[in-house]
């Protein structure tokens, strides 16, 4: 059983469409639910009633390419979303197998250019949202109250989903903990659609719903979220209110690893608010070393 599901995500997706919203005329008829009946999503998308209903129940996993992309303009998907439901179509045709976990290791090409970056937090985050690496900035402004040493062991590697969920601090952290708490299941999700088998995602998503309520009712939803660009004010507890872009820049190996910086605009408080705290790690450390983490 995969941790993402074709069937889940196009009935989540068609009860956010109402008939208005879909260009549909209502004569008057009782409807049980808000959003489009399969029925009407079909008619849209131009393919039969029972086959999208096949495909909605998991019954037909031949959808072609054509058909998808007429499904998802009738549920008018953004690219990320289209992009995650052929993931999900594709994975429907293929045979599940169980494989055991692989602990991630940092790419060295990402490790270097993250010991070159001595001016910018940054970190080196894995497919399950594990903090693989940090620069001494990126801890100091996002997990300083971690262990530095921290991401030098898949035993106390953080992760990023647990410290937003699990984490009082990190909860803390974001003035806007509900924008950033479905910023980062949505591309917790997103990562899910492309690798469906992997266990220890399965298991990492499996420990946050039963442990947050919070979180199991976001993975419910089944909103996908390009893990791309996202600005957020933080209360921090050095240097105080900050607002950063956060940007994670995907590798071009395909393993999945993305380099996340977080910067702000030249000449803004916010920008003097990492120059101090650069200054504050500086002092605390007689100069930045290089980054901490896990070495192949």
């Amino acid at each position: 059983m995969t941790i993402s599901s074709l069937g889940g995500f196009l009935a989540a997706n068609r009860a956010r469409i109402t008939p208005e919203r879909a260009g549909l005329r209502l004569y008057g008829d009782r409807r049980r639910v808000d959003g489009l009946r399969r029925e009407e999503l079909a008619m849209l998308a131009g393919v039969s009633s029972s086959y999208y209903t096949r495909l909605e129940q998991g019954q037909s996993r031949n959808a072609s390419p054509q058909v998808l992309d007429a499904i998802a303009t009738a549920l008018r998907l953004d690219e990320t979303e289209r992009l995650h439901l052929h993931r999900l179509a594709a994975a429907e045709t293929r045979p599940h197998r169980t494989r055991r976990p692989v602990a991630e290791k940092v790419e060295p090409g990402l490790l270097e250019l993250l010991g070159a970056m001595s001016g910018v937090p940054a970190m080196v985050v894995g497919v399950r949202k594990d903090i693989l690496a940090w620069n001494p900035l990126g801890h100091a402004l996002f997990a300083g109250h971690l262990p530095a040493a921290a991401p030098d062991s898949p035993a106390t590697r953080p992760n990023i989903a647990r410290l937003v969920f699990e984490d009082p601090e990190t909860r803390e952290l974001f003035v806007d903990w509900e924008s950033k708490a479905r910023a980062d299941v949505g591309c917790l999700r997103l990562f899910a659609g492309e690798y469906p088998d992997d266990p220890a995602l399965a298991e990492l998503v499996g420990r946050l719903a039963v442990a947050s309520p919070e979180f199991a009712a976001l993975w419910a939803d089944h909103r996908v979220t390009a893990c791309t660009s996202s600005v957020h004010e933080m209360r921090h507890p050095i240097v105080g209110r900050i607002t950063v872009t956060e940007q994670g820049l995907s590798t071009a190996a395909p393993i999945g690893q993305r380099l996340v910086t977080y910067t702000a605009p030249a000449g803004s408080p916010s920008a003097e608010a990492l120059s101090l705290l650069a200054q504050v790690v500086g002092d605390a450390r007689t100069g930045l070393p290089g980054p901490r983490s896990v070495r192949a």
